[in-house]
């Protein structure tokens, strides 16, 4: 009989010399990029389902060029909301690295 132990690994990809790794700009881009348009699209969905409580007055000052509710309009939200992602990776992950090497 064979012994079918199973052998638990660790992921230590996450961890270099001893320190956790950097965050990586474009993987953070591209995350909270889609994140946000993904939600820009449900919100959508739900404005479209419960009007009442429409929230895209909300949006207009938020997403330049977008109007209530056209094919480009909601191509022009999408867009807008993976740039935002986009924008707070490249202010976060830089100013999360720097102070996470400084701490080591």
């Amino acid at each position: 009989m064979s012994d079918n132990t199973s052998t638990i690994h660790t992921n230590t990809s996450s961890i270099v010399a001893g320190r956790p790794r950097k965050i990586q700009i474009k993987v953070l881009g591209n995350s909270l990029g889609l994140f946000i348009a993904i939600t820009f699209a449900l919100c959508v969905i739900f404005d479209l389902v419960l009007p009442e409580y429409a929230m895209n007055r909300v949006w207009s000052p938020l997403f330049p060029g977008f109007s209530w509710l056209s094919w480009g309009s909601f191509l022009i939200g999408l867009i807008e909301s993976f740039a935002y992602g986009w924008y707070i990776a490249l202010l976060f992950a830089p100013i999360y690295n720097f102070l996470q090497a400084r701490s080591s």
